[in-house]
């Protein structure tokens, strides 16, 4: 009944008229977003950190998060009638999404997108509401230890199961974890780093490392690539699904909420894992397997589904816990601490409007999106006329017009445009962004934690594998690290098996 009339309460604040109204802007922002390629909700909460400065805190995360999964949507939009994913989570719609638009069945895919991300994303808000609040009276109990443990977890899958290359993710996390070092030594209070620099003494600031990865990063490696390209309009047609189509979808569309679901609760979950173990359950579950890759329905229901309901259950570590499970959380994560709330297991009885009302609003803009989705896909893709130039040009404009407006430095105006080109380094490189800012913003966690943990076991370092939890945690730790290099190693020596069994095959009658 607690939790019953807690809900209730976040309704309250949900449907207050300046929340309901940043419901509204935010989802709306995000599906844009989501339509134009390469700006992605990362950049664009980056960009729009300052502005939450003016916002009350709940008020403040509502419009992000509904940024957030209201990006997925938009995502889908181009992933089907272009064959251009607008996120990294829409990558697997646009194998069969693209199939079903060539087939003049663009409609039918973009609404059972909507139709399932709107049920997956109701699926994992019940889900939170029944795990959420026991999670986090469980998590009450944590010491510094399983802090030490939890944020060691979650960096580790964030680089194993989000990105490309396990090793340079890898590298990225450790480049953040080193930038969380730069400043005042917090149990020694001597600098760190600083090559003495008087504005690096209170250590680097969140917004400006942020702003400049995702935002002018982004724009400078996307302006590159998409450089001159043009985009052609396409045409959309009816938008709605048969009744046929509805029951070959209720399946994968069930089995996409509940698999996404679980993936967000996992410290590193996230869409884009979501959505490609969704498409190969689809796909091996089917009684005709050929059909993916070739048009099946069931190969945009699923994974559609699925990364909208991962996406609001990732909501789930982060303020319970404390913990971001990838870049765009860590965004929301230092948001919160902008506004001077820290997220964890107190979150729910110091702050029920924010824990509470964010649920609640993520009701609220399903809803809003299943609405907006159905009749504007054809303004939305407008969007995509717009030159690439321009873009870049009002992205960079207001970044730096943000960053300063924060804390009035012009030494914050030159962090973000050295982190701007880092930024394009890395992608240039192949480094994600993501597990630097992630890293980042769980160093100062890991790093006060571990201190902590030290000073209580009076420097034993088996306090971090004799507590149950953090033992337990730890050994995931390992075990995610070591899973890459096994497999690395049984890939190579089947190679050589292969290679060596060759000739003796080719020399057989």
């Amino acid at each position: 009944m607690d939790v019953l009339g807690s809900l209730l309460d976040g309704f309250s604040v949900a449907f207050a008229p300046a929340n309901l109204l940043y419901v509204v802007i935010g989802v709306s922002l995000g599906m844009v977003i989501g339509v134009l390629p390469g700006l992605g909700p990362a950049a664009t909460i980056a960009l729009l950190l300052p502005v939450t400065f003016g916002l009350d805190s709940a008020t403040a995360i509502i419009l992000l998060a509904g940024i957030y999964y209201g990006a997925y949507y938009g995502g889908t939009i181009t992933s089907v009638l272009l064959r251009l994913p607008g996120e990294a989570a829409s990558v697997v719609t646009a194998i069969d999404g693209y199939e079903m638009a060539r087939q003049g069945r663009a409609g039918a895919a973009l609404g059972i997108s909507a139709i399932g991300s709107f049920l997956g994303g109701l699926v994992a808000v019940a889900g939170m509401v029944l795990i959420a609040p026991p999670l986090a009276d469980i998590a009450v109990g944590f010491g510094p230890p399983e802090y030490v443990a939890l944020a060691a977890v979650g960096l580790l899958l964030v680089t194993y199961l989000g990105t490309r290359s396990f090793s340079m993710s890898i590298i990225s996390a450790l480049l953040g974890l080193f930038l969380a070092l730069v400043g005042m030594d917090p149990i020694t209070g001597s600098p760190r780093f600083t090559l003495g620099i008087e504005d690096l003494r209170d250590g680097l600031n969140f917004v400006p490392i942020a702003m400049g990865l995702f935002g002018i990063g982004e724009v400078l490696f996307n302006l590159e690539g998409r450089a001159g390209a043009g985009v052609d309009r396409a045409k959309v047609g009816r938008i709605l699904p048969t009744r046929a189509d509805l029951r070959t979808s209720s399946g994968a569309i069930t089995r996409g909420s509940l698999l996404g679901f679980l993936i967000g609760v996992l410290p590193g979950g996230g869409g884009v894992v979501s959505s490609l173990a969704s498409y190969g359950v689809e796909k091996r579950v089917s009684k005709h397997p050929d059909a993916f890759g070739r048009g099946a329905i069931q190969g945009v229901a699923g994974p559609e589904t699925a990364n909208n309901a991962s996406s609001t259950s990732a909501f789930i570590p982060l303020l319970t816990l404390g913990l971001p499970s990838n870049g765009v959380l860590a965004l929301i994560f230092g948001a919160l601490l902008l506004q001077g709330v820290t997220p964890g297991p107190d979150l729910i009885t110091s702050h029920p409007d924010i824990f509470w009302g964010v649920i609640a609003s993520m009701v609220l803009g399903n809803v809003v999106l299943l609405v907006l989705n159905l009749p504007l896909v054809g303004v939305f893709v407008q969007l995509l006329k717009v030159p690439v130039g321009v873009l870049a040009a009002l992205t960079v404009l207001i970044t730096m017009v943000g960053v300063f407006s924060v804390r009035n430095n012009v030494f914050d105006m030159y962090v973000v445009l050295a982190f701007g080109a880092l930024g394009y380094l890395m992608r240039k490189a192949g480094l994600e962004p993501g597990p630097l800012v992630l890293a980042f913003v769980l160093g100062p966690i890991m790093e006060t934690s571990f201190r902590q943990a030290m000073l209580i076991s009076n420097g034993d370092p088996a306090i971090f594998v004799t507590r149950p939890v953090s033992g337990t945690l730890l050994g995931l730790a390992v075990l995610a690290l070591l899973v890459p290099l096994v497999r690395k190693a049984l890939r190579g020596r089947h190679k050589t098996a292969e290679q060596s069994g060759s000739p003796t095959k080719a020399g057989r009658p």
